[in-house]
């Protein structure tokens, strides 16, 4: 019992590390990401901090399963390297006797990982998504400026007001010059606001005006006086606070029996399962040889993982183009390197055994 609390602390310590090692990698790299986008204007400076921590929640799985692979491979490759695995083998004990502490130590990490790809990860997601949604709108409606003229992103509209109320909704003395292929539109209006249609759509409403339209290459022209008349500025789409599949809770991906709703799902289920499998193969994986250098284990399991995050991809892939079933892309990946588990024990278990012969 007192071996066993040790290696669970030992295994805690370097999780812990590795884990806060990736995590500062991971909130530089989305940083300096957003800090880009706000640059360019596509973020509000003040909205970072809000959508760095909606990535972070969303990376948090991927980097706890990574944290437990490199974590078990750290203390099982020391204790190879401190000859502490000969005191292990020499008392009779077989190196599958790791799989208890290990599996000891990775469950709470699974049922972490379980609780945020299923429910905390797509929900950060989409509550980015909706705020980004919300700070579109207050960004559009804030860019009207009396007195300037503003160019819509498309280069389509140009909009001049005169005058802008305090809370940036209502506006008056609004011009709006509309270029479309068939005809040029000029529409001048008294007094206008913003609203939002139930579909997510938004518009500029203008009030008690009138509108010009130009008929390319032909003298001729049409004045239409409204009493109120809607220009669309941005639709639900664009604003990007449609569901897909990325932004779906899980509870409303499971109903869905669609290709592409099927792979998000695959990838929600299959973290905790690659998770377990992770662990389970840094055990063979942390073998050190003394004659073949300290870092060619590490290198043989950046390649393991590496082959496994790509089978995994690729079954996500063929699940989303209908080429594969969704059991099938659950358990066929898993199973797999499951099943080359027993293998890799026996292939460590024999080459120890040489080595001692050896000696």
């Amino acid at each position: 019992m007192i071996f066993q609390r040790a290696v669970r602390r030992e295994f805690t310590h370097s999780a812990a590390g590795v884990f806060a090692a990736l995590f500062a990698i991971m909130m530089t790299t989305q940083l300096i990401r957003l800090l880009n986008e706000a640059v360019q204007g596509s973020v509000e400076p003040g909205a970072v901090a809000a959508l760095l921590g909606f990535s972070a929640l969303y990376y948090l799985p991927i980097l706890l399963s990574l944290s437990s692979f490199v974590a078990i491979l750290l203390t099982l490759s020391r204790s190879y390297r401190d000859s502490e695995m000969v005191v292990w083998f020499s008392s009779g004990l077989p190196l599958t006797a790791w799989i208890r502490p290990v599996l000891v130590f990775a469950m709470p990490l699974v049922l972490t990982i379980t609780a945020l790809s299923l429910f905390l990860s797509p929900w950060s997601l989409s509550k980015s998504a909706e705020f980004r949604g919300k700070l579109s709108s207050r960004h559009d409606a804030g860019q009207i400026s009396p007195g300037a003229f503003q160019e819509s992103s498309a280069g389509d509209r140009v909009v001049f007001v005169e005058a802008v109320a305090d809370d940036t909704s209502n506006v008056s003395n609004v011009f709006v010059n509309e270029v479309r292929p068939d005809r040029l539109g000029v529409t001048m209006a008294a007094s206008g606001h913003q609203e939002t249609a139930e579909n997510g759509d938004r518009f500029i409403v203008l009030e008690n005006g009138r509108r010009y339209e130009f008929p390319p290459g032909s003298a001729e022209f049409r004045i239409l006086e409204y009493s109120r008349y809607a220009i669309r500025i941005e639709t639900r789409e664009a604003r990007g606070i449609v569901p897909t599949p990325r932004t779906m809770t899980t509870a409303e991906l499971l109903p869905i029996d669609l290709p592409a709703y099927r792979a998000e799902l695959l990838y929600r289920v299959g973290m905790p399962f690659s998770a377990i499998v992770l662990s389970l193969l840094a055990i063979p994986l942390s073998f050190v040889n003394p004659r073949a250098g300290r870092s060619a284990n590490m290198l043989l399991a950046i390649l393991v993982y590496l082959i496994y995050n790509n089978l995994v991809t690729i079954s996500q892939g063929w699940v989303a183009s209908g080429r594969l079933s969704f059991a099938m892309g659950v358990l066929g990946v898993h199973l797999f390197m499951l099943c080359l588990l027993p293998l890799m024990f026996y292939h460590r278990i024999t080459v120890q055994s040489f080595l001692r012969l050896s000696r």
